[in-house]
């Protein structure tokens, strides 16, 4: 493997966290790797040889592993999470997802006249571990970017971005599967 990219220590370095690299970002530098991950398909074997699968998306990348049995568990609480923040944002706007833009203060204006709103992110406190709910908002905005979800545009308007990677998110909740019978179950 010797025809790898120069750019392909980055690209793990960013991958390996658990980051996501999106040919939507407002980076120059995302964008670019993007490009690279598209024009050489040879770094799949290679991660592969490492025990990291590359994975795309509908304009992402990210790697995902064989997990033991606590990795699992993890992961399925972060599922939880995550299931919970796009059911909030999708609440404040059905709309919301790649490409779609939007402030803090947009939600929290629509947090007054929208009690189910409300409800949604008093839940969500449970994942911020704030009191109030512009700071609940704040933290979860911070996760959302931390993970390559969204990104902040304009840091005097407080503007961000969805990015691509978000219908990741999208993708795993349409994924699950209730079957009919036990739909209407209710546990003990």
């Amino acid at each position: 493997m010797t025809d790898l990219p120069k750019q392909t220590g980055e690209i793990f370095e960013l991958l390996s966290k658990g980051q996501f690299i999106c040919s939507d970002s407002a980076q120059l530098d995302i964008r670019k790797l993007y490009s690279v991950l598209e024009d050489n398909p040879q770094l799949a074997d290679y991660f592969q040889a490492i025990n990291f699968k590359l994975e795309s998306g509908g304009e992402y990348y990210y790697f995902s592993r064989i997990e033991n049995r606590v990795d699992i568990e993890r992961k399925i609480e972060t599922a939880f999470r995550w299931i919970d923040i796009v059911d909030f944002f999708k609440a404040f706007e059905n709309t919301f997802g790649p490409g779609y833009h939007f402030t803090p203060f947009d939600i929290l204006v629509k947090l007054n006249v929208d009690a189910l709103l409300k409800n949604k992110l008093e839940g969500l406190r449970k994942y911020s571990k704030e009191d109030t709910f512009d700071a609940s908002l704040q933290k979860i905005l911070d996760m959302l970017v931390k993970d390559n979800f969204i990104e902040l545009q304009n840091e005097i308007t407080k503007s961000y971005k969805v990015l691509s990677s978000f219908k990741f998110l999208e993708e795993l909740i349409l994924t699950i599967n209730i079957p009919d019978e036990i739909k209407n179950e209710i546990p003990e």
